[in-house]
């Protein structure tokens, strides 16, 4: 899945009440039923949660003294699901059954036996009650340091629940669905049936699935043996999105069973699940479209089923529906049956052997265009309205699909391909199997509308998509843990197969700049390992985060440049090959690497520096004559002892490469690996400088002594062009940040970037930018406007050259073009030369023709920021909005909008987009951080963030992608005590889950570095700037 940021980079379910003695159980010694044992001790969390019934593990683990006490009665308060055969019922000893049949008469050494343990029960619970150290109630103990963490959960019938974790058992495998859907798109409900053939690898008496939402009317097991549907009770515990089917029968190790589940539920109306949105088209009319969005989550709100990775199986799906829909599925269609009631039912070929969230089906009303690709039909969908918009994408996918295949060296397994343009789509796009979903705006290109910026964007998503056909869908991870596994290596390839096939677009550009904002993340005490332990649904959500993505996609890009390219590509051809439908785990990769490298290199070890730890090394230089002392430490961006991380437990295996001017820069680059604190390297002969981190490939940021910033310095004023533009946007992106932390000068940063006059490639151009931008708007927000407004002079004085040298056309190279983008957006936001006279021109002509006029497409977005300051401006470009079938039209003009200094219009414009009617709610996020950025926004998007705070959970779910860019770009210019203390206060006010999300600690912290910054840096800049 890609995620959807403006800047391309659940719930607990309620308990039902029950009594914990509502029926009597039977009881049973359950550690002496290891094989049946309704509970499984390990990895059990203790949830102070209301109606579940607390039972001590009985594992062979060791126990403290705590569990000693309890130990007897655990083996008291356990509830047997298996009673309910004959043959496991004969051992129970004491019970007689009469000749006649009728109900067994207890022995007087029975009833004995019970009123001991009775008596036995009661003191026990009475002395647990009575404990100083503990405070009960119907939620447990809650007592921090209490042991008594394993639960037997209660079914919402107040009967026990058969399974207590959040991760499934794994005694029952699914092989194969048949899913069959009826949705009613009118009503926004669906019905559904779902059979599941599944094989016990273990012996049981329960299988637990997923389920959450569903009103289930019926459900039957049959056994492969009897051949004999029998109906079977099902136990629903919501908070866990679980339900078990409790079996007629032992179900034995080996055996085959099937499942039928019968249900109906309602059409989601947030973005997970299937779920349903309306659009208007071209003749105003309401339309109405289905969709699913399953990953990671949500294919158990459409259909019963084992909602983890790992759980694979086959699918064949069948879906009713009216005439004039389309159905889509991850298969070819097999068949199309006219019904009785005037409905048709689709039903597709089974599928490859796939995780549920891979599973996707469309029902709408769509046209396509296709094109045959060695046997596999690539098809491009989208609304009638929109077709002509499909042509890029179908030249782009026939172009990627043909160089993974080749790359890879395994064929597409499947016989069609569709790429969805969806109406209303929260992600970016989404991997589906065969059945790639998207958002309009990203895999739809009008060649009037749509910028250079828009055709990268375009061809990156469907790079990234496609390249999860092999990665992520063929080869998957186990668990969410190794989520990087599939986000990282797509993203990586998205950016390889760029360069590879539409060098063009210069897509390293990109990259750099996504690398550089990730390391900023990465550098806060609140980042995480992309390798990290998940278990909620909420952690699960916070791994879709750019480190899952850039950070994973960084660290692969280190490795190849290391091994070199071949190396790297037999590697991943390797792995593909030994796990193509399978389920893997990040040693499997690396296991891969070292069968390649002949362990004449330690990948895993190496990587595992990498993977395991949080944040990257600082590498600091210096050079000595001709040896280079280095050494490596974690690159902190707090300056505040108490909360450092010790040096000692940071280590890394950091591939050290180098430039110096002794050598031709484009055929020499010196590597070494640095795998303890520090090392040394010699060079081969004198040099003036020495530029470390070549290209930045390598996920590290570097620091020089003076003498070698200076030299470095001076080199770029005399000829820039002997460092790469990379090395060039390297050196201004780690001088910056070293400088924020007062490891360097800001005054020698700034003396750096002096040669910008000289610059005419983009990336160095846009870091630096984006570092001087950070600093204005800090200025700005806290009202040191002159301070902003010098800053603000220095820069253009810098780059006068570069933004007089600009035309109003689309004409350049892709990178020239973005150039222009990013020049002309700073001189007409603050009104330099004569940007915004000659924007309003523009604007002012394409009003006059009521829209009709050409803009030249890259200069658009410039155009309307400027004409939508005006009160007439803003009113037509909302007029036109509401218009317009171009996405990329449509986002130039809300991006304006956005950019208003009407704080009424700007809060109107958020509202609107929650309620989704004249804007779609998909686009709220990037709305919320366009309009935080602006002086008259910032407050106001925050204040609109509380207001609304339940909404924006029930429509996006705690920790989402959406969550985390809402909460960031509503507070990350905040840089006052007394704000700090308002986000904090507000979310402590909100759920502890809500409070701990990695997003909201990552939002403090990023203010605490803002007020740490202002205070580190505030008296130097008002002295010199």
């Amino acid at each position: 899945m890609e995620p959807f940021t403006s800047d391309r980079l659940q719930l607990p379910r309620n308990m039902i009440e029950n009594s914990m003695f509502e029926e009597e159980p039977d009881v049973v010694d359950l550690a002496k039923e290891p094989c049946l044992h309704p509970l499984e001790p390990d990895e059990v969390e203790y949830e102070p949660r209301g109606s579940r019934l607390l039972v001590r593990g009985l594992g062979e683990h060791e126990m403290d003294e705590d569990e000693e006490d309890y130990e007897s009665s655990a083996k008291l308060l356990g509830m047997s699901f298996m009673n309910r055969s004959s043959g496991l019922r004969n051992s129970a000893a004491g019970y007689r059954q009469s000749v006649e049949g009728a109900c067994s008469v207890p022995s007087a050494r029975t009833l004995a036996v019970c009123a001991f343990v009775i008596v036995v029960a009661v003191s026990v619970i009475m002395v647990i009650y009575l404990l100083p150290r503990c405070t009960f109630t119907k939620e447990g103990c809650h007592k921090k340091s209490q042991s008594m963490k394993l639960i037997q959960p209660l079914a919402t019938n107040g009967k026990l629940f058969p399974w207590a974790q959040m991760r499934l058992p794994t005694a029952i495998m699914p092989q194969r669905y048949e899913l069959d859907i009826h949705p009613n798109l009118t009503s926004m409900t669906f019905r559904g049936s779902v059979t599941i053939s599944v094989q016990a690898l273990q012996a049981t008496w329960n299988i637990i699935l997923h389920s959450t939402g569903h009103n289930i009317s019926r459900v039957t097991f049959m056994s492969a043996v009897s051949s004999q549907e029998k109906q079977v009770e099902i136990l629903e515990y919501p908070y866990r999105e679980q339900i078990a089917i409790v079996a007629p029968e032992a179900l034995l190790a080996g055996h085959n069973y099937t499942l039928k589940i019968e249900y109906s539920a309602n059409i989601s109306s947030s973005y997970y699940g299937f779920y349903g949105v309306t659009y208007k088209d071209e003749s105003n009319e309401k339309k109405y479209f289905a969709a699913t969005q399953f990953e990671p989550l949500a294919a158990r709100s459409a259909f019963p089923c084992f909602d983890e990775p790992a759980f694979k199986a086959t699918f064949i799906v069948k879906i009713k529906r009216e005439e004039q829909y389309t159905a889509l599925s991850n298969m070819p269609k097999k068949s199309s049956v006219p019904m009785e009631d005037g409905l048709f039912q689709d039903e597709f070929s089974e599928s490859v052997k796939m995780s549920t969230y891979l599973v996707a089906f469309i029902v709408g009303e769509m046209k396509n265009l296709s094109q045959d690709v060695n046997g596999t039909l690539v098809s491009i969908y989208a609304v009638s309205e929109k077709i002509g918009q499909v042509h890029h994408a179908l030249e782009t996918t026939v172009k990627l699909l043909e160089f993974y295949q080749n790359y890879f060296e395994i064929q597409y397994p499947l016989k069609k391909l569709d790429l969805v343009a969806i109406p209303d789509f929260q992600a970016a796009a989404m991997e589906n199997w065969g059945l790639l979903t998207f958002r309009e705006e990203t895999l739809l290109y009008d060649n009037n509308t749509s910028s250079v910026a828009d055709r990268k964007l375009v061809t990156k998503i469907i790079a990234h998509e496609l390249a999860h056909q092999w990665f992520g869908n063929l080869v998957t991870m186990q668990w969410w843990n190794d989520l990087w596994l599939n986000e990282g290596f797509a993203t990586f390839m998205e950016y390889f197969s760029l360069e590879k096939i539409f060098k063009e677009l210069s897509s390293y550009e990109d990259f750099l700049d996504a690398r550089f904002k990730t390391m900023k993340k990465d550098a806060l005490n609140s980042s995480h390992p992309i390798l990290s332990s998940v278990q909620s649904s909420e952690q699960i959500e916070e791994m879709f985060d750019s480190l899952s993505y850039f950070k994973g996609a960084s660290l692969l890009l280190m490795l190849k440049t290391y091994l070199s390219e071949d190396v790297f590509q037999h590697a991943i051809i390797l792995y593909l090959h030994n796990h193509s439908y399978g389920s893997i785990q990040s040693d499997d990769l690396w296991d891969s690497f070292n069968e390649v490298t002949n362990k004449t290199l330690d990948v895993k070890k190496m990587m595992k520096t990498w993977t395991l730890q949080k944040g990257f090394p600082l590498v600091t230089v210096h050079r000595k004559g001709m040896e280079l002392s280095i050494k490596q430490e974690r690159f902190f961006l707090s300056m505040k002892p108490e909360i450092q991380p010790s040096d000692a437990s940071y280590l890394w295996h950091i591939p050290i490469s180098y430039v110096t001017d002794g050598k031709n820069y484009s055929e020499y680059q010196a590597v070494s690996l640095l795998d303890k604190k520090s090392g040394i390297i010699n060079l081969t002969e004198q040099v003036q400088w020495v530029k470390v981190n070549a290209n930045m490939t390598g996920y590290y940021i570097v620091h020089y002594e003076d003498d070698d910033w200076a030299a470095l310095i001076q080199q770029l004023k005399r000829n820039p062009y002997v460092l790469s533009d990379k090395d060039r946007a390297n050196l201004i992106n780690n001088i910056f940040e070293l400088a924020g932390l007062g490891k360097v000068p800001l005054q020698r940063a700034f003396d750096l970037i002096d040669y910008l006059g000289n610059e005419n490639h983009a990336a160095p151009i846009t870091e630096a930018l984006f570092q001087t931008g950070l600093i204005f708007h800090l200025l700005e927000k806290l009202g040191h406007m002159d301070l902003a407004s010098r800053l603000v002079a220095r820069v253009h004085m810098l780059l006068q050259n570069q933004i007089q040298q600009q035309t109003w056309t689309d004409e350049g190279t892709p990178s020239m073009r973005e150039l222009r983008i990013v020049l002309l957006e700073f001189a007409c936001a603050h009104n330099l030369e004569n940007c915004s006279t000659a924007a309003m021109k523009l604007f002012d002509e394409w009003v006059a023709s009521n829209g009709t006029q050409s803009l030249p497409t890259d200069v658009m977005t410039t155009v309307f920021k400027v004409g939508a300051k005006t009160d007439t401006g803003w009113s037509f470009l909302l007029s036109k909005y509401a218009s317009i079938d171009s996405e990329a039209e449509k986002n130039k003009i809300l991006e304006a909008l956005a950019s208003s200094a009407d704080t009424r219009r700007l809060y109107w414009l958020m509202k609107s987009s929650l309620e989704g009617d004249i804007i779609q709610t998909q686009k709220l996020s990037s709305i919320i951080r366009t309009v935080g950025r602006s002086f008259p926004g910032h407050l106001l998007a925050w204040d609109f963030v509380k207001e609304n705070w339940d909404k924006l959970v029930q429509k996006f779910h705690l920790g989402s992608y959406t969550i985390q860019n809402i909460v960031a770009g509503s507070t990350h210019l905040f840089s006052t005590k007394a704000h700090f203390s308002e986000v904090q206060t507000f979310f402590e006010n909100q759920s502890e889950t809500t409070f701990r999300l990695r997003c909201v600690q990552e939002a403090l912290e990023v203010i605490q570095l803002n007020i740490q910054w202002m205070e580190q840096n505030l008296k130097t800049l008002t002295l010199w700037l």
